[in-house]
């Protein structure tokens, strides 16, 4: 299957089903705006993912899932030199850190992750390379596509009602006159509010905590709706052009303008 193309004419959710359909080995390569991902099948079925420079190692993985904690994650990381991810689960499992389970749950959730942030890209090229197979060295995964297809399907909704709500992350965040108290709100919300700042706009915001479009508009949506903030223009942003606003605001001025508007008109 000679598959290559660009994601404007051709949708992750049509790459998925084809594949799914198909039944295709390969690996399917997406080039977006900053950054690449990789996404490997087998007989249609998701094998391995790995998007742009982040650390999608065993241990790390489990470490983000906290399977691992600081000091073991350190001690694994100092030792573990050349190790593949196989020989180092392999040996996670004999020294009792975690189950052969722990391993493949939390690499399915990875790399489900992965694929479901792959629905919001709409610009960037792809192909798949059928004779391009999963790393031998990494551990590899056998996940149906049907199920993170409907789920990253009803994500892109969500996505696209929310951009409605949230036009631009270029805007920034300031507090309404709500008191903060009794009001119940979740770890990542407490890490936004903690940024909520003019001078912050959405989109730095959401760099700092590594939170997706999706994830961010999410939570300011929910924000906006408690009634806790407000967007606001970011401190410092050059004021958005105004079409219907005269170029001058004394309103003699704009008499004149207007009657030597309306003189031009009756000479035409």
């Amino acid at each position: 299957m000679a598959l290559r193309g660009n994601l404007r004419d051709f949708t992750i959710t049509q790459l998925l089903n084809l594949i799914n359909l198909a039944g295709k080995t390969g690996t399917l390569i997406l080039d977006g705006p900053s950054e690449q991902a990789q996404i490997s099948f087998r007989e249609g079925k998701l094998a391995y993912a790995r998007i742009g420079q982040e650390d999608g190692s065993l241990a790390s993985i489990l470490h983000k899932a906290n399977k691992l904690n600081e000091n073991q994650y350190r001690a694994i990381a100092d030792r573990a030199g050349q190790m593949t991810d196989k020989e180092l689960g392999l040996l996670l499992i004999n020294a009792g850190y975690v189950t052969q389970e722990d391993i493949l749950l939390n690499l399915q959730a990875y790399f489900t992750d992965i694929v479901r942030r792959l629905f919001t890209w709409v610009e960037g090229v792809f192909r798949f390379e059928n004779d391009m197979l999963p790393p031998e060295d990494r551990i590899n995964v056998r996940l149906d596509l049907e199920n993170i297809i409907i789920e990253g399907s009803r994500e892109l909704r969500e996505l696209e009602q929310l951009q409605d709500e949230i036009p631009s992350l270029d805007m920034a965040l300031k507090f309404t006159d709500r008191p903060m108290k009794h009001v119940n709100l979740s770890v990542e919300e407490w890490r936004v509010v903690s940024f909520i700042n003019p001078k912050n706009t959405i989109k730095q915001i959401a760099r700092a905590n590594k939170m997706s479009e999706l994830e961010i508009r999410r939570i300011v949506y929910a924000l906006l709706q408690a009634g806790l903030v407000e967007v606001v223009r970011a401190e410092g942003a050059a004021p958005p052009p105004n079409p219907k606003m005269f170029p001058t605001q004394d309103k003699q001025e704009q008499k004149t303008l207007i009657n030597k508007l309306i003189g031009r008109i009756r000479t035409m």
